[in-house]
């Protein structure tokens, strides 16, 4: 007898995060799209945006305020920072796990998640409860969790570098040194200017993140 499919929904399928889930999700054998958000292309049907996934996704995108997500079994949030947290609390007493591939619950002091992200926790509660979603480090915990932050880019490199390392006791811990670097897409798919460079530029050229963003990347890795 089939086993019964996960019932997934995806919020913000439009971005380079959702669109790399949707092809992931689209091709599991235990996965059933149910619904597929994005304010700005509702109605679209998926397939138009991303014909690759022509004969495995049939669903049109739809507005976040018309998804029926409380009826999937898991929804990821494929979205920038603050939008998650927004809707978390709802969908976890209707039953609902949920996935945040930003940051809002990837650090458990909420004093220091705000100092950083510059805004109040819309559920600074559920910030004990996730469990930062690195399988090497927390698999067994992650099998059960009902609330999984997914670890950004830069902690996963650092933390899957050094983790070995530390383990076998081989390091100091007082002279660790990572040297990161993303690509121009690493910040979202949003188009931005940064800092107003030409495509010749931006390619030949490595930039350092400005402002506070290197340190915004340090607070992910050591209050994760």
């Amino acid at each position: 007898m089939a086993s019964k499919k996960i019932k997934v929904g995806i919020v913000g399928g439009t971005g380079y995060t959702g669109v790399e889930l949707l092809r992931l999700l689209a091709l599991h054998p235990d996965v059933e799209l149910s619904a597929i958000t994005s304010r700005s292309e509702a109605g679209l049907p998926v397939a138009d945006m991303y014909p690759s996934l022509r004969g495995y996704v049939d669903l049109k995108f739809c507005d976040p305020a018309d998804a029926a997500l409380g009826q999937c079994d898991v929804v990821f949030f494929a979205t920038p920072n603050g939008v998650a947290m927004q809707q978390t609390r709802a969908l976890l007493e209707q039953g609902v796990r949920v996935i945040d591939l930003a940051a809002d619950f990837r650090i458990r002091d909420v004093a220091v998640w705000e100092k950083w992200y510059g805004m109040t926790h819309a559920c600074p509660e559920l910030l004990q409860e996730a469990v930062y979603g690195l399988p090497e480090q927390n698999r067994d915990a992650i099998r059960n969790a009902r609330l999984l932050a997914n670890p950004g880019c830069y902690p996963t490199a650092v933390q899957l570098g050094f983790m070995p390392l530390l383990e076998a006791g081989i390091v100091d811990r007082q002279y660790l040194v990572a040297d990161a670097k993303s690509g121009v897409s690493g910040a979202g798919r949003k188009a931005r200017c940064i800092p107003c460079l030409p495509r010749r530029e931006i390619i030949s050229r490595r930039m350092a993140w400005l402002g506070t963003g290197i340190y915004l990347r340090s607070a992910r890795v050591w209050y994760a």
